[in-house]
């Protein structure tokens, strides 16, 4: 069993995982934005579940609202960007099946837990 404890205290942290999936949060800053068209996971599906904050994803061209309790899949390949539109942290728990970063964060080759 794993467990953990959602803090949102840093930009982008892996929190828990295993071969199959990982969870990690992400917190961008009032008019941050992270991603774009060359940021895609090869490898990975990503569910996104919006905690707090304002923003738009554009995900494969296309742009969704984001606010509390919204869920949104990325799925694996989809080019994507996250922008904070809101006035506060715009926070997020993120799933990846399989694993798409290391446990620093840094993306793994496509494939690779």
């Amino acid at each position: 069993m794993e467990h953990s404890e959602l803090s949102f205290d840093s930009d982008f942290e892996v929190i828990t995982g295993n071969s199959r999936a990982q969870a990690a949060v992400m917190v961008l800053e009032a008019g941050e934005t992270t991603g774009g068209p060359d940021n895609r996971h090869r490898g990975s599906d990503q569910w996104m579940h919006v905690v707090g904050g304002e923003g738009t994803a554009v995900v494969a061209g296309r742009n969704c609202r984001l606010r509390a309790g919204t869920v949104l899949l990325i799925e694996r390949g989809e080019p994507h960007e996250i922008r904070n539109t809101g006035g506060e942290p715009l926070r997020t728990l993120n799933i990846h099946v399989p694993p798409a970063c290391d446990p620093s964060g840094d993306p793994l080759p496509s494939g690779q837990p």
